[in-house]
């Protein structure tokens, strides 16, 4: 009988929907299914049309988000008591050994105190004679007279026969010796020992918070990773050269507000017919590439910090501009594999989910994907179009560290790095924004700007202190149109100016249009003698 499975309580969210993705028409050749709208929420706003909105969307649970390493004395008392519980199975599993070997049984021996009497054995022995017909048979080897009687001699042949030449008893195995238990196993996972520092409670928390802190559900998803680990060779894995055909596809680059590596995954890559075809042409080339994320994710990890009140999650930005539509089955099937894979196997390693320049047609995917993701995953999604996706960022991630082609200012070149901060200011509409920088030695000032959506005009100038000094034109005044991609790195300005005497050097931005504009900059002030 099936048992009824326990409804799962969740948290509550609140969603925040702003308008920006464009909406188009599908066709009714695409239409898969009718998209079933979600229930209402009394804490949602209610949406009159969802065609007239976009999917911004940020749910936010309203628990407290321990989204790094828990701290293991400031946890409730009910996930200490959890986790203390799972402590002890694990225990016990390495005892028996069960984590690397999750098959292996004990010997079909009966205890040494559980043999059978010698009656038993002997009534045994008489059924198993009756029923191979031996007693039938020898009788019916006996002489008889002619008036039906027996001889005494055929009888006593007959019972010297049965009783003297009985098969022997089998031999009763002596008493066994117990030997000593086994040591109890060591085993890691993600670089981490079980059970043997506090790096550990933060595993095994992961395991708990995915499953509710039902300690026998998490003790089970502990077991069947271990088994999913040594079936997919993960130590092999690692130790495996998968080349780096995929590296513009998933990358790692900056970190977020929070401390938290950020994970870009840009599908729009896989428009590239060549890229395609190595990932997804067959079920060879699939398995590989999933191999190959699967290596890509496990390195990350590693480098996460377990320790309690560490950072042990990722962001990870998911871009979909020309992402191959829903038409593309190898896509969609891996796609739907590798999240079931990741959600059974990875608890508790994303922060946050931020899905960017994201098409019409996203709600066909969402819908299913939807199905294999749990309430506390889908909580952790934010949704963005094209024309919000830089801004959206900026509220995970500084600008400095969002790489430029989504509208940031990290590059692998140029004067400054991720550590140089960027400054963001709003340029109202149909206004003049001027940023001024003063210096009181010579020296020599490098500077990066950058306004999202452009359409603006730039000039820069030196002003000396000096009453008598002359104002030095370092850009003349000219129109900054926008880029033909958001991400465009060519959209940065960087300049420089070689400063002899106190002064000041003035940027300024003019926006004519009827947009707010936001405008990033940094400067980096070098003595003259560097």
């Amino acid at each position: 009988m099936a048992e009824e499975a326990e409804n799962t309580t969740v948290a509550s969210e609140e969603m925040v929907v702003i308008t920006d993705v464009p909406v188009a028409e599908v066709p009714k050749s695409e239409q898969e299914a009718p998209i079933s709208k979600p229930e209402a929420n009394a804490h949602e706003p209610m949406v009159a049309n969802p065609a007239d909105v976009n999917i911004l969307t940020i749910a936010k649970e309203k628990e407290a988000d321990q989204s790094e390493s828990p701290k293991i004395s400031g946890l409730p008392e009910h996930e200490k008591k959890a986790l203390e519980e799972l402590k002890q199975l694990v225990q016990e599993a390495l005892k028996k050994h069960e984590l690397t070997n999750p098959t292996l049984s004990a010997p079909p021996h009966p205890p040494a105190d559980s043999a059978e009497p010698e009656a038993d054995r002997a009534i045994e022995l008489a059924k198993d004679l009756e029923d191979n017909g031996t007693i039938s048979k020898t009788f019916a080897d006996v002489s008889v007279d002619e008036d039906g009687a027996k001889t005494l001699e055929a009888i006593e042949e007959t019972v010297v026969s049965v009783v003297t030449t009985p098969p022997p008893f089998p031999p009763i195995d002596p008493p066994r010796t117990a030997l000593p238990p086994p040591e109890a196993e060591e085993v890691s996972i993600w670089g981490v020992p079980l059970l043997k520092d506090e790096r550990s409670d933060v595993v095994l928390w992961k395991f708990l918070r995915a499953r509710d802190f039902k300690v026998k559900e998490a003790f089970s998803m502990v077991k069947n990773t271990f088994r999913w680990r040594k079936e997919f060779r993960i130590d092999e894995l690692m130790e495996e050269e998968m080349g780096d055909d995929f590296g513009s596809v998933v990358f790692m680059d900056g970190f977020s507000k929070e401390g938290h590596p950020v994970c870009y995954n840009v599908y729009g890559k896989f428009q590239s017919k060549e890229l395609y075809r190595k990932a997804f042409s067959d079920e060879e080339k699939r398995k590989r590439f999933l191999r190959w994320r699967i290596q890509f994710l496990e390195k990350s990890i590693r480098k996460l910090d377990f320790r309690p009140g560490g950072i042990s999650t990722i962001v990870q930005v998911n871009d979909l501009r020309d992402s191959p539509g829903p038409g593309k089955w190898e896509l969609r099937q891996a796609t739907k594999n590798a999240l079931q894979l990741l959600q059974d196997n990875y608890p508790e390693f994303v922060a946050k989910q931020v899905l960017i320049n994201v098409p019409w047609w996203y709600m066909a995917v969402n819908k299913m994907i939807s199905p294999f993701l749990t309430q506390r995953t889908k909580s952790k999604f934010v949704f963005a179009g094209p024309s919000r996706s830089a801004e959206t960022l900026f509220s995970y991630i500084a600008a400095e560290q969002v790489p430029a082609q989504y509208g940031g200012l990290s590059r692998r070149e140029g004067e400054f790095s991720a550590e140089d901060a960027a400054t963001q200011i709003i340029i109202k509409p149909a206004s003049k924004e001027t940023v001024e920088f003063s210096v009181m030695e010579a020296c020599h000032l490098t500077w990066e700007a950058r306004v999202l959506g452009w359409e603006v005009s730039y000039g820069a100038e030196f002003v000396p202190n000096a009453k008598d000094g002359y104002t030095i034109i370092i850009q003349k005044m000219r129109k900054i149109a926008a880029a033909a991609t958001a991400g465009e790195e060519s959209s940065i300005i960087a300049d420089s100016f070689k400063i002899g005497e106190p002064g000041s050097v003035i940027l300024s931005f003019t926006n004519a249009t009827s947009k707010k504009k936001k405008l990033l900059y940094r400067l980096k002030i070098k003595s003259s003698g560097d």
